[in-house]
């Protein structure tokens, strides 16, 4: 049966959580040269060029560019300033691009030598969300990632540390880098800690690594959301089991193409995820490096694979479900997501110029301090 035409709805209307963008990989291009400026930090072209760089992370020397190119930028952030700069910025094109909820994840020790230390470093991003949040409109939470490139010890740190904030809005932990390295099972202590705080486990795989590093997320971490996945749809056994478990995949389609995973945008198995019954939440993984946000992800999911509004919607309400935004910020995006759907497509979105989610009231923003 021939699928239904896309459909002329502004996806950026569409009301959406994001739960998949880190850190300093938020950062918006213009800022990053103005505090590369301030601070005399040389930019290398790939930073400077206005034009995403190019990257292939599927071998160890493109890793370690990209990862490089990372560092490069968090070397700038070297102020409580500009960390609060950094997540009103972050909310700001959030609500520009309808999320109403963000989960940003972060690996506070990359920051600690400059901010006075672990717990110095998460009390000023939980302080900046909390008023990034209350001044935008966007509800925000924090995952705290581990670095699966450094000692399991460092992990189980983290997670306690994490678990201590639980409730000043830290809602998961993670593990991120190059998937290729080390084992997830070493990491098990750390996410048992972070379980039993209550936090969301939420490990990256399935996007360097094959079929296997999301099997080992599920069996050794016991992954409640995978980061990226996509790599899963190459085994069916594998696929079915995350659509009956209900493990949502983060779904980073421009970065999945900028790093190298797939060649193009039509390769990112995002179809076959959806029919499959996998739970996926589209991410914008790294806005600075990859050229794209939140919006971007679903105009490809609509122009790239034929996704109709009835299915981005249905994509939005997957995001909301996943992410762990209170239960009436949920109803409230949900109640949204509803009402794009039954509006004419070339309906103007009541409310738009406020920020936040369009039509609706600003979301209660869980306290964070």
């Amino acid at each position: 049966m021939e699928r239904e035409a896309p459909t002329a709805r502004e996806v950026r209307r569409l009301p959406k959580a994001h739960l998949h963008l880190h850190f300093t990989g938020s950062m918006r291009p213009a800022t990053l040269l103005e505090l590369a400026d301030r601070e005399g930090v040389r930019l290398p072209e790939a930073l400077t060029s206005g034009e995403p760089p190019k990257l292939s992370a599927t071998d160890e020397r493109g890793w370690f560019r990209f990862q490089r190119l990372y560092d490069i930028a968090r070397s700038c952030l070297r102020t409580p300033e500009d960390i609060q700069r950094l997540v009103r910025e972050a909310a700001e094109e959030e609500a520009r691009d309808g999320s109403g909820w963000l989960e940003i994840q972060v690996d506070p020790t990359s920051y600690a030598p400059r901010l006075g230390g672990l717990i110095p470093t998460i009390e000023i991003i939980l302080d900046a969300v909390h008023a990034a949040s209350r001044d935008t409109g966007v509800g925000m939470a924090v995952i705290i990632a581990a670095n699966r490139m450094k000692h399991p010890l460092d992990a189980r740190t983290l997670a306690r540390l994490a678990v201590r904030y639980a409730d000043r809005g830290v809602i998961g932990f993670g593990l991120s880098n190059d998937e290729r390295r080390g084992l997830a099972r070493d990491f098990d202590r750390a996410f048992a800690i972070a379980r039993d705080g209550g936090l969301l486990a939420v490990p990256h795989g399935g996007e360097l690594a094959g079929p296997s590093s999301v099997r080992d997320c599920l069996d050794d971490l016991h992954a409640q959301r995978v980061g990226h996945g996509v790599r899963a749809a190459e085994d069916p056994v594998l696929l079915r089991r995350l659509a009956d478990s209900g493990v949502t995949c983060e779904v980073c389609p421009a970065s999945n193409v900028a790093l190298g995973v797939y060649q193009k945008a039509e390769d990112v198995p995002l179809r076959m995820m959806f029919e499959a019954g996998v739970p996926m939440a589209l991410g914008a993984d790294d806005p600075l490096l990859f050229g794209s946000r939140l919006a971007a992800q679903y105009d490809i999911a609509r122009e790239v694979h034929g996704f109709t509004d009835a299915e981005l919607a249905e994509l939005a309400r997957q995001s909301v479900r996943a992410s762990r935004a209170p239960q009436d910020v949920r109803e409230q995006l949900l109640s949204g997501i509803d009402a794009w759907l039954a509006a004419p497509p070339d309906a103007p979105a009541p409310g738009e110029a406020r920020g936040g989610v369009p039509g609706q009231a600003p979301p209660r923003v869980p306290k964070a301090g």
